[in-house]
């Protein structure tokens, strides 16, 4: 059953199974006439030899109201740029690809380090910058969307939902989030929003109480879904993550930069399913400990940004609480997931509470033992005064790339 609650401090736009997909996409045709679109999809070479990726692409054939695609990829050599080149040549749309590690785009990060507004980190967050400052570039679109490549189970249904809002003449959104369950296989996933984000949001209000910020990232369903879409205006002057709280910096920043009536959700999928990342990898440092690290990291800073003193002793606290809310959140989940038919292995979800915990402290003993470690990638604004040419550099880059 559909519901129709609107709780909290954006516009939610649920899926009440009323239209069809050619119903949206005759009115995106119209629409993107006067608002022309964009989507950035950011791919590790990997993700083009995984089926994922190929039911995106063929799904994205029938998109004729996208008006450009732009890929950005990494951890890919001269040959596998080439591959990549032949693996997209089937969109007929516009599109073009960014091989970031090629000795082009290689050569202007080299410039940009030197100015010092270059990312230092790779990782998606750097990848979809680039791909964001070559969309402003181009020009071309009033609109720009992303999701990953690696959704299994992607339709473009997705993508039409995602940029409706962003597109109708009559609505005025400058943010549309996309939101879905998580559920496959009989079982629930979504761990880090599920353990970690959730029962983390409801210790920092009982610390910090109910501050508008709070509110406003609980207000999200999903607040670490990669599908968004956002007005080209409002990217030139975002300061996005480069690491894991990359979501959570973009949802910060939108919130910083414009009124909550600007931002919406959007219910996009029933079904979603992507690849799932390890507890920790081979070094014991990596996968969910990494990205739950990470993302409290991020929690810190805006709070701090905000003007919320944030302390050693309060850490702990926030620890203590998130545990305990955590905890209670599993025995919400196994009865929702028991009643549903779902497999639910609560020693493994406590185990990873436990990791999670312990993440937080090492993201506040981070915040604190290093308090000018650079939190942001420069925004565009800024990258554009340090290097006026900026942009024509990128354009004749990617330009001879894609020769």
């Amino acid at each position: 059953m559909v519901d129709f609650a609107q709780e909290g401090m954006i516009t939610t736009i649920h899926d009440l199974k009323q239209r069809h997909l050619h119903e949206y996409e005759q009115e995106l045709r119209e629409f993107t006439k006067s608002k022309p679109v964009t989507l950035i999809l950011p791919s590790l070479y990997s993700e083009l030899e995984h089926p994922a990726l190929t039911q995106i692409v063929e799904e994205l054939k029938g998109a004729d109201y996208i008006q450009q695609i732009i890929i950005g990829l990494d951890q890919a050599n001269e040959e596998q740029f080439a591959h990549a080149r032949e693996f997209f040549s089937v969109l007929p749309q516009n599109h073009m690809i960014l091989w970031n590690d090629g000795p082009r785009l290689q050569q202007l990060h080299q410039q940009l380090n030197q100015l010092n507004v270059a990312p230092l980190q790779r990782g998606k967050g750097r990848n979809v910058w680039y791909c964001a400052g070559y969309a402003m570039a181009e020009g071309k679109s009033q609109v720009v969307a992303m999701h990953d490549c690696d959704i299994r189970t992607y339709k473009r249904d997705m993508l039409a939902r995602l940029i409706y809002p962003m597109v109708h003449p009559q609505f005025s959104f400058q943010f549309s989030k996309g939101y879905y369950a998580r559920v496959a296989d009989r079982k629930m996933n979504g761990r880090v929003s599920r353990l970690l984000v959730s029962p983390l949001l409801q210790a920092l209000k009982k610390v910090f109480g109910p501050l508008d910020y709070l509110l406003y990232l609980s207000a999200f369903r999903y607040p670490l879904s990669g599908e968004m879409a956002i007005h080209v205006e409002a990217l030139r002057d975002l300061k996005v993550s480069g690491d894991w709280g990359l979501e959570i910096g973009v949802l910060s920043e939108i919130y910083r930069n414009y009124s909550t009536k600007r931002i919406c959700q959007v219910d996009i999928a029933d079904d979603y399913e992507h690849k799932h990342q390890e507890v920790t990898t081979a070094n014991g440092d990596g996968g969910l400990k990494r990205m739950s690290r990470d993302i409290a990291l991020a929690f810190f800073r805006k709070l701090a940004a905000l003007g919320v003193q944030v302390s050693l002793d309060n850490i702990r606290i926030i620890r203590a609480a998130y545990y305990r809310n955590a905890l209670d959140l599993i025995d919400h989940y196994y009865y929702d997931a028991t009643t549903n038919g779902l497999n639910y292995d609560r020693h493994s979800e406590e185990n990873v509470v436990e990791l999670f915990a312990q993440s937080i402290v090492e993201a506040g003993e981070q915040f604190m033992n290093y308090p000018n470690q650079q939190s942001f990638i420069p925004s565009w604004n800024r990258v554009q005064s340090a290097c006026p040419t900026v942009f024509a550099d990128m354009k004749q880059a990617v330009a001879l790339d894609n020769a």
